[in-house]
Order: structure tokens, then C-alpha cells, then sequence
């Protein structure tokens, strides 16, 4: 359910950018940005205000990695997976990284400190394996590195 507050949030965003072409796209942008991802409860707001139906709006947020459908944690943690990080050992970091947060991607750890994301490229392909703590950018990450970064970045 959302509150009054993210109801209006919502009819604003929508008020704002409903003339927009393809306004589906922007709107959920916003909203994202906004809430930090895509309520459940918004999905039909954002069809009724946009006069599309709730399936159209549904299939979009699923269907491009970016959006959110869960509350992001407070750091977000983003792992490459194209195929220069795959070759180099991205497989093996994945498995530490998940292993360590206790979470698979796309979901934030118990306490919502943080959030794992999948990627298929965050343009360091000569770093690999890449990824990016709270959009700080880090190459050539062992499990050893990520905890120690893991460390560094947020005090754990």
C-alpha cells in the first residue's frame, strides 16, 4: 500500500510527465528516483494515470534490469557480469559476494544495508572482474579485495 504522500508523489510525476512521448519510461524513472524503486502499489497508478494497462506498465519494469521492484539498500552493490568480468573470475566473485551478504541479486540484506545488483557492463572491461560500491567504481576485485572494500566503504 502507498501512503497519501506517495499517492500525490505519484499523481505529480505523473502530472509532470504524462505529454512526454513515450512517457511510460520517464515516469518510471522518476518514480524510481523518487522512492528508490518501483512500489508494487504504483504499478496501477502509473497505468490508470498514463491510460495504459496494468500488464503494459508491469512488463516494462520487469522486463529492463535498471528498475527496481524491492527497497534498495542503503549501499548498493553492483557486479558485472559481461563477458570480459565472466572470463575473468566473475563467476567465482559472485558466488563469494552472495555468499557473504547472504543475498542473491536484486534483493537487500535483513538489516537494509545492502543491495545487490547484477550489470552487463560497467565499461572497466580492462579491470575485470568490476564492480561498483555506492557508484564507485572497482577493478580486478578478488573476494579477498571485495571484503576488504566491503570494509572500507561502509565500516563493515
Amino acid at each position: 500500500m502507498l501512503t497519501p504522500a506517495e499517492e500525490r508523489s505519484i499523481a505529480r510525476i505523473l502530472e509532470e510527465k504524462r505529454a512526454l512521448p513515450g512517457a511510460l519510461l520517464p515516469v518510471l524513472h522518476a518514480v524510481q528516483d523518487e522512492f528508490g524503486y518501483i512500489p508494487a502499489a504504483a504499478i496501477q497508478l502509473i497505468a490508470d494515470g498514463l491510460n495504459i494497462s496494468r500488464a503494459d506498465a508491469h512488463g516494462v519494469v520487469t522486463f529492463y534490469h535498471h528498475f527496481r521492484r524491492a527497497r534498495p539498500g542503503r549501499h548498493r552493490i553492483r557486479l558485472c557480469r559481461a563477458e570480459s568480468c565472466q572470463s575473468m573470475g566473475a563467476a567465482a566473485l559472485e558466488k563469494h559476494v552472495k555468499n557473504r551478504l547472504q543475498i542473491d541479486f536484486h534483493a537487500a540484506t535483513a538489516d537494509g544495508r545492502y543491495s545487490l545488483e547484477a550489470v552487463y557492463c560497467l565499461g572497466h572491461c580492462a579491470c575485470s572482474p568490476a564492480i561498483t560500491i555506492d557508484d564507485q567504481p572497482y577493478g580486478r576485485v578478488t573476494p579477498q579485495r571485495f571484503d576488504e572494500l566491503l570494509a572500507a566503504e561502509t565500516g563493515k
